[in-house]
């Protein structure tokens, strides 16, 4: 394609044969990421490995530079993190509206809704990266593996460091392969009773909530223990207090308490942390977007030559006039995919009104998202709280406009619509959660904006192709929890049985708002008391942890939270070595690995039952009355030989 120019002359940087490869890595990890956010509810970012295996790939070719290496990051980051549209998606097939993924309509509401993503956070680039002190941990983390490939010394560092991702992924491969032998137990729980009630405490023996946990940190680490403590400590015992209805479990009875009531709770708290986060970034972004006219008048009189490359944006008018013009195949879309319900009664207002929330909402979500990233980093920004809001705000604008809709197939119908919307709403939410990573990383290593912006484009392409038929692999081969016909191991996908559950809520008079207010004033607490630690110095309480930690199962938090203190005593272990930065960064390239094992296991694991029709298809035992205590002892063992592994790789020598 063509090549960036630093002070010095041309450089490699946009590629055909960087293309191509950030294209195949996109399959990889969107796989990957498709099958955790399923899972689990959490989805991680690619940029790191991605750029590690793009170093080790381009090394065999002639040519290659670190700018090269930064686009192949960005379109496998690009692609991997819109695979967080499995948060919404789903809950089409969930609530009955859909029975499988429509190619063309998925690959359409994915992609349009990822370059709107993509043109949005151009002006706040300048807001959010160049003009601001946020930390951008993974945008960091992934511009010191490029250097490291690229500097004196890369190829040592780069080769340790490629090991280090491979022998966590075999690490996690191998414990979920050991789990469908049926010879160990995939988690660890217990019932706890209170009274007549109780509670329930658990975790997912799984090394990717492991490596997640290492690379959220400490502070949202315990931001989510707060959070469980919170919901499953106090409010768990209380709500169920009265003991279950006459048939019921008590286990049964717990569970269906946390998935109707606490999970509100949560999304009350994460609400008001996204809602507070946007009123800090406004300001930012007005200042951005005038930069970015003010260098568009700069290019205009004197080319791009006259400004320092940092500034060397899409211009401006491209940027507004594509997201302008999106709006022309998104009125489409709506139109067709209204057709037959209430909406299509009324097309032209319920078509504006739909519109307009996805410009505008569109503006403040990129925004919340992108400042959520550059502070606690794209893994762990729980951009399906902004999901909750955005699935909120269109609900009750379809609950003004048609009221609750009739009957129970006119509401059912008024409910997809308002997914459908939001699909296209969160696809900006995860591509802006993820580029501004990017860029930052972008700037570090001095690459071109608009080359990357570029990039940013075409990952989005990629996974919007890739996305649609890896569901329809997993929903036929597993399904989804509450879906019509889904079987005992059908996927929780529990961000999207949430916000589908929300827009069910409002539109059917079912929602609470009771318990959406609760979670609320437990949010501005937090809120407060992040302000107060921050404020004497004392460390950070997240707000949006706190409320991930309220709403997602123990079965997923516990384990992150044990990475966050073991990723926090490695750290400080690093912080003594002769070269600490190498000693952190074999320990997130660990963790990485971990991630990307355990995703790429199931992947495989799930082509394997398609192809038999069969989930027992690797058990070797149908019962194993020790398999909970020897998979705590041998998931211990893993991780420590883990860990022992990261100090081994971080000892300088």
């Amino acid at each position: 394609m063509s090549a960036g120019e630093s002070g010095t002359g041309p450089v490699r940087e946009l590629t055909l044969r960087g293309v191509v490869l950030g294209a195949v890595l996109t399959v990889v990890f969107t796989a990957a990421n498709v099958y955790l956010g399923l899972r689990i509810g959490l989805t991680f970012a690619t940029s790191i490995p991605a750029a590690v295996i793009s170093m080790a790939v381009l090394r065999l070719l002639s040519g290659a530079t670190i700018q090269e290496n930064n686009i192949v990051q960005t379109i496998a980051s690009s692609a991997g993190t819109l695979s967080a549209i499995v948060f919404v998606l789903p809950g089409l097939v969930m609530i009955g509206w859909w029975t499988g993924f429509p190619y063309w309509e998925s690959v359409a509401v994915i992609a349009v809704g990822g370059i709107l993503g993509v043109m949005y956070s151009v002006p706040l680039r300048r807001a959010l990266v160049t003009g601001s002190d946020l930390p951008y941990p993974e945008g960091v983390a992934a511009a010191e593996v490029l250097k490291v490939g690229a500097g004196v010394g890369g190829a040592e560092e780069n080769r340790r460091g490629l090991a280090a991702v491979m022998c966590g992924a075999l690490l996690a491969a191998l414990y979920p392969l050991l789990a469908k032998l049926k010879l160990v137990a995939e988690e660890a729980s217990t019932l706890i009773r209170v009274g007549a009630g109780g509670t329930a405490f658990g975790g997912g023996l799984s090394m990717a909530l492991v490596g997640v946990g290492h690379l959220v940190g400490l502070a949202v680490g315990i931001a989510m223990l707060v959070g469980i403590v919170i919901s499953f400590g106090v409010l768990l015992p209380v709500l169920t207090a009265g003991g279950p209805p006459t048939g019921t479990e008590l286990a049964d009875f717990i569970s269906t308490v946390f998935r109707q009531r606490i999970r509100f709770v949560g999304a009350g708290a994460i609400g008001v942390a996204a809602i507070w986060t946007l009123l800090r970034v406004i300001g930012p972004i007005v200042r951005g977007v005038a930069g970015a006219i003010a260098a568009s008048r700069a290019r205009k009189q004197a080319g791009y030559a006259s400004l320092d490359i940092t500034e060397r944006d899409l211009p401006i008018g491209l940027v507004g006039g594509t997201i302008l013009l999106s709006m022309v195949p998104i009125a489409l879309l709506l139109a067709d995919f209204a057709a037959g319900g209430p909406v299509a009664e009324s097309l032209g207002i319920g078509l504006a009104a739909a519109v307009l929330y996805v410009l505008v909402a569109g503006i403040f979500i990129a925004s919340v998202c992108g400042y959520m990233a550059g502070l606690i980093g794209a893994s762990n920004s729980p951009i399906s709280g902004v999901g909750i809001l955005a699935a909120l705000g269109i609900s009750l604008i379809l609950l003004a406009l048609y009221g609750r809709g009739g009957d129970a197939a006119a509401t059912k119908a008024l409910v997809a619509f308002a997914l459908f919307v939001t699909a296209i709403v969160f696809g900006v939410a995860t591509i802006s959660n993820d580029n501004l990573q990017d860029l930052k990383t972008g700037q570090l290593v001095g690459a071109t904006p608009w080359r990357q912006q570029v990039a940013l484009v075409l990952g989005v392409l990629f996974g919007a192709l890739v996305i649609p038929p890896i569901l329809d692999l997993l929903n036929g081969t597993f399904g989804f929890l509450g879906a019509p016909g889904a079987g005992e191991n059908a996927l929780a996908a529990p961000q999207a049985a949430l916000i589908s559950t929300i827009a069910q809520g409002v539109l059917g008079g079912s929602l609470d708002w009771n318990l959406v207010g609760l979670g609320a004033a437990i949010g501005v607490v937090a809120l407060a008391v992040d302000g107060a630690l921050r404020r004497s110095g004392r460390g950070a309480l997240p707000p949006l942890a706190v409320g991930m930690g309220m709403y997602l199962p123990t079965q997923t938090t516990g384990m992150v939270v044990i990475g966050a203190i073991l990723g926090h005593l490695y750290n400080r272990w690093a912080t003594r070595q002769a070269d600490p930065e190498l000693a952190e960064r074999m320990g997130v390239l660990t963790a990485t690995g971990l991630i990307v094992g355990d995703g790429l296991f199931n992947i495989a694991y799930a082509a394997i039952v398609a192809a038999t029709n069969d989930p027992d298809s690797l058990a070797i035992v149908h019962a194993n009355p020790v398999a909970m205590p020897l998979g705590i002892a041998v998931f211990g063992g893993l991780v420590g030989y883990a860990y022992w592994r990261m100090r081994r790789d971080g000892a300088a020598r």
